[in-house]
């Protein structure tokens, strides 16, 4: 993918010359999907969508009673919370990350100690540092609702709650969760005039000299995988932790998705960074010179001009923010 950039750059003429075949090839690379994947062990049915989409929405599901899944994750703020760290029954040391898109995503979690979605769903809920509410309670406070009786029947035949149905419902909502049509997006579609000239020169350094694609890439802007970028320190060592005799997995968290990017800030899997400008600048940099550092992070000597075309291709990334409608909650 950066050698077809740095192809690009070298055409003389236009932004992109006569390598607007080139051009193309590269953008199809971050065509959209056309559906979402979902797996065959938890297939989507409208009854489970409607069900997970109740569950995501109430504060029921906490010890407290008033946190919800969409208390940390706010469809409003990009289905994150524009907080530097989680807050749950107390301050968390990891940012929120974003739902957008997550039915592509192999592995959850910043480290990765998630397999799917269904294995992550129950996970804030019992925790007593997040939503605090032990996994036994939850079923009783279901099962006594006469609402979610019903909803838990319509979606997975008669019998009774339990957690795996909780976790399936609560999944198959949150894979229905997909970055909305961008003006990028029109481009990849044959749209010229849906982003600017600064935006497309950012597109070509980010694929070329900047080289964010090398992990940011896909339509979904992530390789899905870990890199150490020099910003962890001390013991926080993301997947180093499941992989202590890994030294390329110290300090290494998950690449997050670019969608809705500019809407999304603070930055980095703490939220240390509060602006786009300052991850930029993190890259030029080139973060912290160690071991685990992933090879393709490097000093960058990136001018004013180029930094700043970045930051307006990334602005192409987010889609238009639409309402989300709360369901009417069962009780």
């Amino acid at each position: 993918m950066c050698g077809a950039a740095v192809f690009l750059l070298s055409a003389g003429g236009s932004l992109f010359g006569a390598n607007e075949v080139g051009l193309h090839a590269l953008l199809e690379k971050y065509r959209r999907p056309a559906a979402i994947p979902y797996p065959k062990d938890d297939p989507y049915s409208r009854a489970k969508y409607a069900l997970g989409r109740m569950l995501f929405f109430d504060p029921i599901l906490s010890g407290s009673k008033v946190q919800s899944c969409s208390s940390c994750h706010n469809p409003g703020l990009s289905w994150a919370d524009g907080r530097p760290r989680a807050i749950g029954e107390k301050q968390l040391p990891l940012r929120t990350p974003t739902l957008l898109n997550v039915a592509w995503t192999p592995k959850l979690g910043w480290d990765g100690h998630f397999s799917d979605l269904e294995h992550v769903a129950i996970g804030p809920i019992t925790s007593p540092d997040i939503m605090n509410l032990p996994e036994q309670t939850l079923i009783e406070r279901l099962s006594a609702i006469p609402g979610y009786a019903s909803g838990f029947d319509a979606a997975f035949g008669r019998g009774a709650i339990i957690t795996l149905k909780i976790e399936q419902a609560l999944a198959t909502f949150e894979r229905s969760i997909v970055s909305d049509d961008a003006p990028f997006d029109r481009w990849v579609r044959g749209d010229q005039r849906a982003i600017g000239a600064a935006a497309k020169r950012g597109f070509v350094l980010f694929n070329g000299k900047a080289n964010c694609a090398a992990c940011h890439s896909g339509w979904a802007f992530t390789d899905v995988s870990f890199h150490d970028i020099g910003v962890a320190k001390n013991d926080d060592v993301g997947r180093g932790r499941l992989f202590p005799t890994s030294v390329k997995l110290q300090y290494a968290f998950k690449t997050p998705t670019l969608r809705d990017v500019a809407r999304r800030g603070p930055y980095m899997h703490d939220g240390s960074l509060p602006t786009l400008e300052d991850v930029i600048d993190l890259y030029n940099r080139g973060g912290i010179d160690r071991p685990s550092r992933d090879d393709e992070i490097h000093q960058l000597n990136l001018p004013q001009s180029e930094k700043a075309d970045l930051i307006a291709f990334l602005q192409t990334l987010s889609g238009k923010p639409k309402d989300v409608a709360v369901p009417t909650l069962p009780r």
